[in-house]
């Protein structure tokens, strides 16, 4: 019966080492370079198409050679590339999607249809490809949504030489790509006549985002790179203001509805800007000092640069399009209908349902004895934070109005002073009330998040990702960004 035990063990412990082998290898399914696939997402909040567009081959692979497979499980989407005659899964990626926000719109509840353009990169293959495509459900659980055959050797994949008007300026190199994270930032709205500011811009910024943790301390895991190619106007579209650019990636105000939402829909002039350079992460940097900006798990972010809270709105958008982090805030307006289905525990790792409240997602961070969930001062900040919003509102209608009516420069230039002093006064205020915490700097769960007064929660009073100022990520985004770091450089 020993014998019998140890070859059992034996057994099942060469089983387990076969099956850490059963990882796949680079070299065995790709070669260094690019598969760019764009492809339509069409639909509303009940129907979805997917169907391809075009396939590229381009340079380098800017991923890790190493791991291939997703392990995070963030995103309500992710891509998954079979090896077709085998079967067996060679490479995935979960992300988010501007179509994925449009699906939760009251447009899209209604059923009005549209139509988004996206690029998912992977190494190239060697040999013919299944192309899956997996969306979760109200669950998130992820299922099918559509699947494709791709020959590597096909004559339709297109080779075209790029752009020759960008520009490519390597502004910090920590070494190979394959074992960095390379962080592209593309410039938006900036003319040709713009070129030194553009400069200047691109070295303040990668000061702004190395002196930030955990970035900071990592530094030498990061390549940044600047890409410019010239816009014909300088800054963006405001069509709330009447405001109209032509500019290389077509970013604007008012993405879904909501007035200071900056994205771009036109993906296929961001890749092919962005093919210039390998990257693992798409910034848009955009020529413009009104506040605006966004952010996409695995798409891009979007950050203005000229506005009082540009180092804060950088490091807070690059959190979600980096990190999948979650937006912790939950007073200020969005165009989100149930974004996070009530009794659905979020895919983010920074806020929670409190589902199970002893087996929280960040329990090993917990500071010992906190009650969960965790009392703190909420209806006060919410009356303070409320009424400023409603105040906000209105100034912001009023500029807009006035700029479509052609008011005198100096007037709204005064309303719009008067707009920043008033935020910068609210931000100033909130911070100093939520200092006088007893909660302050614990890590427990506390209700409001996830644009949710109630049955939402966050890890910490106050983050990066839930006030504006210059301040820290929370100890559990902090950890949620390194984790993400260590996929691409390990």
């Amino acid at each position: 019966m020993k014998k019998t035990h140890f070859v059992i063990v034996l057994v099942l412990l060469l089983s387990g080492i076969l099956f850490v082998q059963e990882k796949p290898v680079f070299e065995d399914y790709f070669i260094d370079k690019t598969m760019r696939v764009d492809y339509f997402r069409i639909g509303d909040a009940k129907e979805e198409t997917v169907t391809i567009d075009q396939v590229y081959e381009q340079g380098i692979w800017a991923g890790s050679k190493h791991n291939l497979i997703d392990s995070l499980n963030y995103g309500r989407y992710c891509i998954k590339i079979y090896d077709a005659s085998s079967g067996k899964l060679i490479f995935s990626k979960g992300f988010d999607s501007y179509f994925g926000e449009y699906k939760t719109t009251g447009k899209a509840l209604k059923g009005i249809k549209r139509s988004y353009h996206e690029s998912f990169l992977l190494p190239y293959p060697k040999r013919t490809i299944q192309f899956s495509f997996e969306a979760r459900d109200r669950k998130n659980v992820l299922h099918s949504l559509f699947k494709q055959e791709i020959n590597p050797s096909s004559v339709d994949i297109l080779k075209e030489c790029l752009d020759d008007d960008v520009m490519v300026f390597e502004l910090w190199k920590g070494g190979d790509p394959h074992v960095k994270v390379d962080l592209a930032f593309i410039a938006e709205g900036y003319t040709r006549e713009e070129e030194s500011k553009l400069k200047a811009d691109l070295q303040r910024f990668m000061e702004v985002f190395f002196k930030q943790e955990p970035y900071k301390s990592l530094k030498n895991e990061f390549n940044l790179y600047g890409v410019f190619k010239p816009s014909q106007e300088s800054g963006c579209d405001e069509p709330r203001h009447g405001v109209f650019k032509n500019t290389v990636v077509n970013a604007t105000f008012n993405s879904l509805g909501s007035e200071r939402y900056l994205l771009t829909e036109d993906n296929k002039s961001l890749r092919n800007i962005a093919a210039h350079v390998p990257y693992d992460t798409l910034v848009i940097m955009v020529n413009q000092d009104r506040y605006g900006g966004g952010g996409i798990y695995n798409l891009f972010c979007t950050f203005t640069v000229d506005n009082q809270w540009h180092e804060y709105l950088f490091v807070h958008e690059f959190g979600h399009s980096f990190s999948g982090l979650a937006d912790e805030y939950y007073t200020s307006s969005v165009a989100y209908n149930e974004f996070y289905p009530r009794g659905i525990e979020p895919m983010e790792p920074n806020i929670t349902a409190l589902l199970d409240p002893q087996n929280l997602k960040w329990n090993k961070f917990i500071t010992p004895g906190i009650a969960i969930p965790t009392p703190w001062e909420k209806e006060e900040f919410d009356r303070m934070d409320n009424e400023y919003q409603k105040i906000r509102h209105q100034i912001n209608e009023k500029i807009a109005q006035m700029k479509r009516e052609g008011a005198p420069k100096e007037e709204i230039q005064k309303t719009e002073a008067e707009s920043e002093q008033l935020s910068k006064r609210h931000a100033d205020k909130m911070d100093a009330y939520l200092e006088q915490s007893a909660f302050t700097s614990k890590v427990g769960a506390f209700e409001g998040a996830g644009y949710s007064s109630q049955g939402l929660y966050r890890p910490m009073l106050d983050c990066l990702m839930f006030s504006k100022g210059a301040k820290p990520y929370c100890l559990v985004c902090e950890q949620a960004i390194i984790r993400v770091i260590k996929q691409y450089t390990q």
